[in-house]
């Protein structure tokens, strides 16, 4: 494993042998708003004796690795490190903006609500543009798009890298299988719950967590490659 990811925190849940579950958050400040949900999750998981693991981005929660030096690329060889090094069957189940970096050749995929770059890029940039005009500031979307193209710009929380926004505005979930994606709802495909993304602090949702490892249990069942 490279040095940046073998040095980031990993949180673990469930038995340490058989398949196992890496969950990668949404990107950005969404991945607080998920966090706790998602540990809800995990220990669900666990109860259904299935093991799972979250680890943290290079330049992401407890990382000491500055934000604007990461990349979705970067981001993309640390999950790609962490499925090298661990030597179990694994199903990657990304959240999100999670679903962006979440190709590592592993056994089977399961993602949720995923979302194009362009779409979060937009809604964080909306944001600044809100809060700037809070602060008695006028920035025209024009003029922010402008400057992130030629250096590094805050962004909900993280300052983001020319090179980092770059790749958001092109970046799109990768067609792999196999694969199960499910949205948010009420559909017969869907998982019932709140858009915990969309709130403007961390909370979190234990019927949400619930169906997520219902689903995600179900699904790996249903994988021959489990």
């Amino acid at each position: 494993m490279s040095a940046p990811a073998l040095a980031e925190q990993i949180v673990r849940d469930g038995p340490a042998t058989g398949p196992v579950v890496l969950f990668v958050l949404p990107l950005f400040e969404e991945a607080n708003r998920l966090r706790r949900t998602v540990r809800l999750a995990m220990r669900a998981l666990a109860e259904r004796e299935v093991g799972s693991i979250l680890p943290d981005l290079p330049g992401q929660n407890e990382s000491l690795v500055p934000t604007h030096e990461a990349t979705l690329s970067s981001w993309r060889t640390a999950l790609a490190d962490h499925v090298a090094a661990n030597g179990r069957p694994i199903l990657i189940a990304s959240i999100r903006g999670g679903a962006l970096i979440d190709d590592a050749a592993v056994a089977a995929h399961w993602r949720f609500a995923p979302v194009r770059g362009a779409s979060l890029l937009k809604t964080m940039m909306r944001t600044r543009i809100a809060g700037d005009r809070e602060a008695g500031r006028d920035t025209s979307m024009a003029e922010l798009e402008a400057k992130a193209a030629n250096e590094a710009v805050r962004l909900a929380g993280n300052i983001l890298s020319p090179a980092m926004i770059a790749e958001l505005r092109e970046a799109e979930p990768v067609a792999i299988a196999p694969c199960r994606s499910v949205p948010l709802g009420t559909g017969e495909d869907a998982l019932p719950g709140r858009p915990l993304w969309l709130q403007a602090e961390p909370g979190e949702d234990a019927g949400l967590a619930a169906a997520i490892a219902d689903d995600i249990t179900t699904w790996m069942t249903s994988c021959a490659n489990f």
